[in-house]
């Protein structure tokens, strides 16, 4: 994907212009950077290609630790991101009540599970609403509001939402749990901010 330019916005934070319609959205990157910064975190890689065990992506030494933050995008409105600013999706075919993920094997291979070691780090997120849940294969993975947290792996470069709509089941979750099913108006005054 091609990035366009970095420009300011009303507060005089940065953000990302990219060409990619619907399927990449610009985030603040100023508040990223701050974020970074006050984790000492290298925000280009937030999880290694090494599997564990399970199958599961591990996370590298050299990667950022997993968190979860709450930002606000360009034309969706308030999402989740992980700590390198990719973001985070939530499955129609999971369960909140109680929390199930349904999303094994070739699925969870596309469909990385954020580890439950991410609900220790949180910004911007309701403690209230951040839990685990055991999977079938015996890893814990974190939830928000009961539902099952994930990264999409084709999301090349953070603030990407290539997954949004995915097999009509598929999008990114709001702090609150919800999903993100369209793109807000992204001429209001605070759509760049976090």
């Amino acid at each position: 994907m091609d990035v366009t330019a970095l420009a300011p916005d009303r507060e005089g934070s940065l953000f990302v212009m990219q060409r990619k319609p619907r399927s990449a959205i610009p985030i603040a990157v100023a508040g990223l950077a701050v974020f970074a910064v006050t984790t000492g975190c290298d925000v280009s890689s937030p999880y290694s290609s090494a599997a564990g065990p399970s199958g599961m992506a591990t996370m590298g030494t050299s990667d950022i630790g997993p968190a979860l933050t709450a930002v606000r995008a360009f034309d969706l409105g308030q999402i989740v991101v992980d700590g390198g600013g990719f973001t985070i999706y939530r499955y129609d075919r999971d369960s909140a009540n109680p929390p199930k993920s349904t999303c094994t094997g070739a699925c969870a291979q596309q469909w990385k599970p954020v580890p439950a070691v991410a609900t220790e780090h949180l910004t911007g997120l309701d403690q209230s609403l951040v839990g685990t849940l055991t999977r079938d294969d015996g890893t814990d993975q974190a939830t928000l509001g009961g539902w099952p947290l994930y990264r999409y792996t084709k999301d090349e470069m953070p603030g990407e939402t290539a997954g949004q709509g995915m097999a009509g089941a598929w999008f990114p979750i709001t702090p609150r749990g919800e999903k993100v099913l369209k793109a807000t108006d992204p001429g209001r005054s605070d759509a760049f901010g976090l």
